[in-house]
């Protein structure tokens, strides 16, 4: 890795991992790290829950949403430019805000209600599929809502990385020099310590 992608991963992840310790209620970082992980990931960062988990509010979702956004943002920032080393957190984003909508009846715009009827035997080899059992308009507003989340999301990344950039600036530029923090000397860097 060419020291130029190493510093672009440094701000990806560290946007990650300052998101996830500005936003409440989603799981406490672990650990992040800028060292390559095969081919499928160029850096990680790691939040576990304290305990299983077995229901999400919307409050947590949305801020699933807006860490899975912070690494983009970050990048943003940083380069003005996007890479496109940020797919699966857009597809995690995307998948998520779609399940908020179609699943969870988490939409004030179409409200409590569910869209599309899951389908398949996984077990036998087939893909679970969605059956479309609403109108094109309806499909619209799923996409509008979709889209509408996401970007709030985006927004809110953005306005978290703008408000904390110093931080953000520390933390890539610490990653860099040791590859690999734990959640605990994130948060002492970066001056989240319990007093």
């Amino acid at each position: 890795i060419s020291e130029k992608e190493k510093e672009i991963i440094a701000y990806h992840e560290g946007g990650h991992a300052l998101v996830s310790l500005l936003v409440p209620g989603v799981d406490p970082l672990h650990k992040v790290s800028i060292i390559p992980r095969g081919i499928a990931s160029l850096g990680h960062t790691i939040n576990v829950p304290l305990q299983d988990k077995y229901l999400h509010s919307k409050k947590e979702l949305v801020g699933n949403i807006i860490v899975f956004l912070g690494g983009r943002v970050a990048e943003i920032l940083k380069f003005g430019d996007v890479t496109t080393g940020d797919q699966s957190d857009l597809e995690k984003a995307s998948q998520l805000a779609r399940a908020m909508v179609c699943q969870f009846g988490m939409s004030e715009e179409l409200g409590h209600l569910t869209f599309g009827k899951r389908n398949g035997l996984v077990f036998l080899g087939k893909d679970l599929t969605e059956e479309r059992n609403y109108s094109e308009e309806t499909a619209k507003k799923i996409d509008d809502e979709v889209y509408k989340i996401v970007d709030e999301c985006f927004q809110e990344a953005k306005r978290l990385l703008l408000e904390n950039r110093d931080r953000l600036d520390l933390l890539a530029k610490t990653l860099r020099e040791k590859e690999v923090l734990d959640g605990e000397a994130v948060k002492k860097l970066l001056g989240f310590q319990e007093k």
